[in-house]
């Protein structure tokens, strides 16, 4: 476990991977390894070879696992042998010419322009501090399209309401600037107030819990699926559709594609590419009901 350790250490302070991608390579690591040590006792780190891992792909598959799950563990372990390989403690990589199992790409997951209109306008919200929060942390998402992990570790100080942009942390801690409109800022204003008012000694966190501290991933997430279901039937309700959803909306809007690209922090324009199947995939319905030959 030392080794894995010290790779873990090496991701989080020399990679910048946040903690919650520091945790799920942990996890992997964690259960090849008692996956190799159930196999056969003797075997270590050094000595694990391609077919062991080739058989821990196998295994995962015939557990049900699915094909984008297997293939992330496939990709921490190739990551770790690298390292390995970094600090001469292995020669080779025996993840490296295992294949994954091949995966589709499912266009993402979003909601209709008119779904975010009634959740933002028609739904009641209590006109308590959890209350207003959620609505806050609900046009937070839809107009800037950050994402969870970024909402959650914003402070006070990252929002500039003269200039009306957000200052975001993103994967491996790149930070990039946001413009917002004049309702969020409205909302802000009036969040802020509210904020103030119930817990004047609060901090630094922008988004507070019911508790007066920094809000936790997980009470954001069932939030959101919450006020979602008040909208829409859809299976998937996360602060990940939210995302989606802002994405499809200004590429439906005209936006263009490398705007959006750098307003939601990808690296690779291929990965934001997807949202344009995706409105693709909306206009041609549109034509289907519209058009009298379709």
């Amino acid at each position: 476990m030392k080794t894995v350790k010290s790779f873990l250490q090496y991701l989080s302070d020399s990679r910048g991977y946040s903690a919650h991608t520091v945790e799920s390579y942990r996890a992997d690591l964690v259960a090849f390894e008692a996956f190799f040590n159930a196999l056969d006792e003797t075997l270590t780190w050094a000595t694990v070879d391609r077919d062991v891992v080739r058989r821990w792909v196998v295994d995962g598959m015939e557990n049900g696992a699915a094909p984008r799950s297997v293939r992330r563990r496939l990709s921490a372990l190739r990551s770790f042998f690298r390292y390995q390989m970094l600090m001469g403690e292995c020669r080779s990589n025996p993840a490296e010419a295992v294949h994954g199992p091949k995966c589709g790409k499912p266009l993402p997951a979003f909601l209709d322009e008119r779904a975010m209109d009634r959740l933002l306008d028609d739904v009641v919200f209590a006109p308590d501090f959890a209350g207003q929060r959620d609505r806050y942390v609900l046009l937070l998402f839809y107009s800037t399209g950050i994402r969870l992990a970024e909402l959650v570790g914003l402070d006070v100080n990252d929002v500039d309401l003269s200039a009306r942009t957000l200052k975001v942390t993103g994967k491996r801690n790149k930070q990039r600037i946001l413009p917002f409109g004049q309702e969020l800022a409205d909302e802000t204003r009036r969040y802020l107030a509210l904020r103030q008012q119930v817990f004047p000694a609060a901090g630094l966190p922008l988004v507070l819990g019911d508790d007066g501290l920094r809000i936790s991933r997980s009470k954001v997430a069932a939030m959101v699926r919450k006020r979602l279901s008040a909208v829409t039937t859809m299976k998937k309700k996360s602060p990940h559709v939210l995302r989606h959803t802002f994405a499809t909306v200004m590429l439906n809007h005209g936006a263009d594609i490398e705007a959006v690209r750098e307003l939601l922090g990808h690296e690779s324009l291929a990965t934001t590419a997807i949202y344009m199947h995706t409105t693709f995939a909306e206009l041609k319905k549109e034509y289907e009901l519209a058009h009298p030959w379709a």
